[in-house]
């Protein structure tokens, strides 16, 4: 691919990794529009990493903390931020399963505009629904081993191409009680085993195929991800203090609508 193709999936990839619109449904839909060749396995394990750097930096602190929260379990002290480390292992074991299912039953079937219109549009509806009828109060620390099961639940629905990984961890969230802003905060952090995983299987495919780890476009993929992942991060966490998630669940209606009608 070219420099600029890599740069513009790449900002496409860090921005709605993170934003509840689909990165998976965009990469599908910009290379369908522009007649691009798909961008490959280099630029998809790099472009990940990218996204995996972005949520480690801003949320360093908060991942530090599950860290010594966790071996503070182990040692038999039980803590909020180690309660909550297990919370999010709990809410990654449904996607492992439903990506182990769906990698033999055929997912890549899925991956057509039709597929991303069609769930661009319903999560769309959900998310505005659940936003606007459910009254939310509850913050992290009203976290349960249940409700993080049903947020991995979500997580692992999200598999499906348009569905949108953290735009379903935040409507799950939002219907068990939660505050948006705490909602994002979960789904971001729970991001972190998701796109380790889908990097490392990733890696693995490249590695059995013989391919390189670092080329000159995987860093610029990667970098470039990470820098945009960084700012839709930090605009979601503002966006959220004080405004819903309406122009999102806009947007999908559009370009679900969109996608439909091109199909």
């Amino acid at each position: 691919m070219s420099l600029y193709q890599i740069v513009i999936l790449a900002i496409i990839q860090g921005a709605t990794e993170f934003l509840p619109i689909s990165s998976t449904g965009h990469l599908i839909l910009i290379p369908y529009l522009l007649r691009w060749l798909p961008q490959g396995l280099e630029l998809d394990v790099a472009m990940h990493v990218g996204t995996l750097l972005a949520v480690v930096m801003y949320f360093w602190r908060d991942i530090f903390r599950l860290f010594q929260g966790f071996f503070k379990i182990l040692t038999g002290k039980n803590t909020l931020d180690g309660r909550l480390a297990l919370y999010i292992i709990l809410a990654t074991i449904p996607a492992i399963i439903a990506g182990f299912l769906l990698s033999s039953g055929g997912i890549d079937n899925l991956r057509t505009i039709v597929v991303v219109g069609w769930m661009s549009i319903i999560h769309g509806i959900l998310l505005f629904l659940i936003d606007r009828i459910v009254s939310s109060t509850q913050t992290l620390q009203d976290m349960t081993w249940k409700k993080a099961i049903l947020v991995g639940c979500a997580q692992a629905l999200a598999l499906i191409p348009g569905t949108s990984r953290s735009g379903a961890c935040m409507t799950m969230a939002r219907l068990l009680g939660f505050t948006r802003l705490d909602s994002a905060r979960f789904a971001f952090l729970l991001s972190v085993p998701a796109i380790l995983g889908a990097a490392t299987l990733t890696g693995y495919k490249m590695q059995a195929a013989g391919q390189s780890f670092l080329t000159q476009e995987m860093l610029v993929g990667a970098g470039i991800s990470a820098i945009s992942g960084i700012i839709a991060i930090r605009f979601m966490m503002i966006w959220l203090k004080k405004s819903s998630f309406t122009p999102f669940v806009v947007y999908r209606l559009i370009l679900g609508i969109i996608l439909l009608v091109l199909a």
